[in-house]
């Protein structure tokens, strides 16, 4: 970050004991490597004397980096970043801002100074979603993926594309969910993110667009944003075999191996430099700017699912470069980031700085990118059962996911329940329990996707992926057991069966997976339907539409 005036501390215990010790505030600093109005906050607010004098004197100042410390960030995002959010000494939320410029943050400083003084840690409180209130629960039915579907209606801005009518994100499980359902709908928002948040020189996506028609792109390119919009690409070109969506996939390939290769594994973000935009349209237009910040930290959930990603893309093309970066991410995540004998995940390690075990967003994804590697690869499942199950142990707690350990500082140790990261983990755990045949993992995710059906109705496009959970659990999964080695003929048709929801599993003839299937070849189970076996690639698919039709 631009180095500023204000003494920070780090987030930790020793900072809300000095804030306990002298009865002030802390004021806490949400930002990110990438985010270029985090360091124009610094540059502009941060830097000025009076204002650090005045948060130095009257505030412990607390800055975290909301990647390393996704707990943190999921507690007290004031919707965006940089985040500005003012604490009691013992973690209860004050009140809390965005961006704010020298004159806006010295209103609001002088405005939490009197609140405080008036009323002291009596003025905290404990936002509704830390509560501790378990979500409604309710029986899971095909009318919940009905209401999701609406949604994709009613939201879609059709002049523009994509969804909402202020700031247009990729939403790639939202593109995901509608490929399936409203897949007109989901390219054309494909389509808008070609055209507007694509680096046409480096490859890659930029993170959104500040403006309703995909104007005002903000430059940032996270991983995590790479990682799944490459995925929603390659996924709408294993249904419509076109060019215009599989070229910003290879590109974002390039980009992640590229760019953001660490030699490792790949890094969390590149983001715009200080004052004005890295990134242009052309490479002329790049002359004379400054350079991008980046952040090389290997993150097991980003990495997970950029392998995901890259394994899904090698499958549906026999791109190399895809194949080969995925099976060195998914080693690197074996030696550095998981215990292979307890199944702990590490968020990251960097020299001497280590994260947090046990986060569900990292366990979820780790299992993902390890059951699609089995698909693909013929191999990931023992260790995907291995995270999985200390993830249900560990996380699993009143018929939801939790998103990481009860403990920690201030807010920490309150229980969190995000639904989009107990959506990603309900549904692996189905594709878990497909590739193994082992129920009680489709179990879990069917009690986990029962907990939030209460509350089904109030969701929107932004946790559409949901619905996709629902639709598999109420119509059924689409399995294609293949009985050959990964690779062959057969198991490359069946990985190219034109429904991004299906699991493949090769390796069938050798008892892998639930269904009993002979060598040379493939069988189709859609729900409780099994299709005859097929020998031939062509057979294959006029089994899948059968079972299907």
């Amino acid at each position: 970050m631009t180095e500023t005036r204000v003494e920070w501390r780090e987030w930790g215990p020793e900072a809300f004991a000095a804030a306990a010790e002298t009865d002030r505030p802390v004021l806490l600093s949400l930002t990110a490597t990438w985010c270029a109005d985090c360091h124009e906050m610094d540059a502009k607010t941060y830097a000025e004397p009076r204002i650090a004098a005045n948060v130095n004197d009257g505030f412990v100042p607390v800055r975290v980096d909301v990647d390393r410390n996704p707990r943190v960030r999921e507690r007290y995002n004031m919707g965006g970043f940089p985040s500005t959010v003012f604490l009691a000494p013992d973690g209860t939320l004050l009140t809390g801002a965005g961006y704010l410029d020298p004159e806006g943050m010295r209103q609001v400083l002088d405005s939490v100074r009197e609140m405080y003084a008036e009323k002291g840690a009596d003025a905290g409180r404990v936002p509704r979603a830390l509560a501790g209130d378990l979500p409604p629960t309710d029986q899971v039915t095909e009318a919940i993926e009905e209401h999701l579907v609406g949604q994709l209606d009613v939201k879609f801005d059709e002049e523009h594309a994509g969804w909402g009518d202020d700031a247009k994100f990729p939403l790639p499980r939202t593109v995901e969910f509608a490929l399936k359902r409203d897949r007109d709908r989901a390219l054309r928002t494909l389509d808008a993110v070609r055209n507007h948040l694509t680096d046409e020189v480096a490859g890659g996506f930029f993170r959104y667009a500040g403006g309703r028609d995909w104007t005002d792109v903000h430059y940032e390119k996270p991983l995590d944003t790479n990682a799944a919009v490459l995925r929603a690409f390659a996924n709408a070109y294993l249904y419509t075999g076109e060019e215009a969506y599989r070229q910003p996939a290879a590109g974002a390939v390039s980009f992640l191996t590229d760019d953001l290769w660490t030699g490792v594994g790949v890094g969390g973000s590149l983001g715009p430099g200080t004052g004005r935009a890295y990134y242009a349209r052309s490479a002329g237009d790049r002359a004379d700017l400054d350079a991008p910040r980046e952040d090389l930290t290997v993150y097991a959930g980003g990495n997970a699912l950029a392998a995901d990603a890259m394994l899904a893309f090698h499958a549906y093309t026999d791109d190399e470069r895809a194949g080969e970066y995925a099976e060195r991410i998914l080693g690197v995540l074996r030696r550095d980031l998981i215990d292979a004998e307890t199944g702990a995940v590490t968020r990251f390690r960097a020299g001497d700085a280590v994260g947090e075990t046990d986060l569900l967003e990292d366990a979820a994804r780790v299992v993902a990118a390890l059951v699609r590697a089995e698909s693909v690869l013929g191999e990931g499942a023992d260790l995907a059962r291995t995270v999985a199950d200390r993830a249900i142990e560990r996380l699993h707690d009143g018929g939801s996911f939790v998103d990481g350990p009860r403990e920690g500082e201030a807010l920490l140790d309150r229980p969190f329940r995000p639904v989009d990261g107990n959506v990603e983990m309900a549904e692996t755990l189905l594709d878990l329990s497909l590739v193994t045949g082992e129920e009680r993992y489709e179990a879990v995710a069917r009690e986990t996707a029962a907990a939030f059906a209460g509350a089904s109705e109030r969701f929107g496009v932004q946790v559409a992926g949901y619905g996709s959970l629902v639709g598999r659990l109420t119509r059924g999964s689409t399995l294609v057991a293949v009985g050959t080695e990964p690779g062959s003929d057969l198991h490359r048709a069946a990985l190219r069966v034109a429904d991004h929801e299906k699991v493949v599993v090769p390796n069938a003839h050798r008892g892998a997976g639930p269904l009993d299937v002979e060598e040379g070849a493939a069988v189709v189970r859609v729900g409780d339907r099994t299709a005859d076996p097929a020998t031939t690639p062509d057979e294959l698919m006029a089994r899948v539409a059968d079972a299907v039709a």
